[in-house]
């Protein structure tokens, strides 16, 4: 089953290369695909509201946290995804990994 590791940061590191336990992890066979996003004032967030689109600048909510980027991996069961996700985020200084199941019939992926 594939499972999406949304990892949230508290700080911005921005550019660079992706390297140490992060980079052996993200180099695995189980790793199916992976994005970093830019920081989250990058982001436009669309809504539909009383028949019309609003674009609104910036992310969803504002929190201390922030979408980082999206980790796809296959695992047997959550609690495979999840000890995948409890090495990557023992690597990290802050921020949270969040561990949801993608609907196989609507992922397509690398």
């Amino acid at each position: 089953m594939q499972y999406a590791l949304l990892a949230y940061g508290g700080e911005r590191t921005d550019s660079g290369p992706v390297d140490g336990v992060i980079a052996d992890v993200l180099a695995r066979p189980y790793v199916t695909g992976w994005a970093r996003l830019h920081a989250d004032g990058s982001a436009t967030t669309v809504r539909h509201s009383e028949e019309r689109t609003l674009l609104t600048d910036g992310p969803f909510i504002e929190t201390k946290e922030f979408l980082a980027g999206v980790i796809v991996v296959e695992a047997d069961n959550l609690d495979g995804a999840l000890a995948i996700a409890q090495e990557l985020q023992e690597s990290r200084t802050s921020g949270a990994i969040e561990v949801r199941p993608i609907l196989e019939a609507l992922f397509h992926g690398a």
